[in-house]
């Protein structure tokens, strides 16, 4: 099975994959094959984000990476994969964790208004890959890695997609 862990920037991916590293998990980080160069990437000078040809992206994944990978980052549901795992991270607490890294607050905006309107795991579940979701809120970068390896072991009922709702905190926006 070919995994794919995913979310919106701040919510655990790269801290949860490498204790998946260190238990023994193969991990590849998207990044790392986006900086390989083996991916064509664009300035998005707008946004001042990266933009990947997430096509090639793909073909590169499925030449070099077999069953069992699990591949990290904001981009992976885009891939063919079998399984996308989504962590989710409350808007506010998000927001806290990307201004500590020190963000900019147009970026900070974008990426809690993502998460609070469900952008990724709405991509997810329309790739038609089985999908999962992980409020890794309040959840030790342990607990997040548990969870993860629970999923991995078929454990989709307690973490179906869905079951994450930020509309309370998304309704205090306005």
């Amino acid at each position: 099975m070919l995994v794919a862990l995913t979310g919106t920037p701040g919510t655990g991916k790269s801290t949860a994959a490498e204790l998946l590293r260190r238990r023994g998990r193969e991990v590849v980080e998207i990044s790392d094959i986006v900086r390989s160069g083996r991916v064509s990437t664009a300035l998005d000078e707008e946004r001042d984000s990266l933009e990947v040809d997430t096509d090639e992206l793909d073909e590169v994944v499925r030449q070099e990476y077999g069953r069992g990978t699990i591949l990290v980052g904001h981009l992976s549901h885009f891939l063919s994969v079998d399984l996308i795992i989504v962590l989710r991270c409350r808007p506010s607490v998000l927001a806290e964790r990307l201004r500590a890294r020190g963000w900019s607050d147009v970026k900070i905006r974008e990426n809690v208004e993502a998460e609070g309107c469900d952008v990724i795991l709405v991509e997810a579940v329309e790739s038609g890959a089985a999908v999962a979701e992980i409020d890794a809120t309040s959840m030790s970068a342990e607990q997040v890695a548990d969870a993860i390896e629970e999923v991995l072991a078929g454990e989709r009922e307690k973490y179906a997609a869905g079951n994450v709702d930020w509309s309370d905190e998304v309704m205090g926006w306005f």
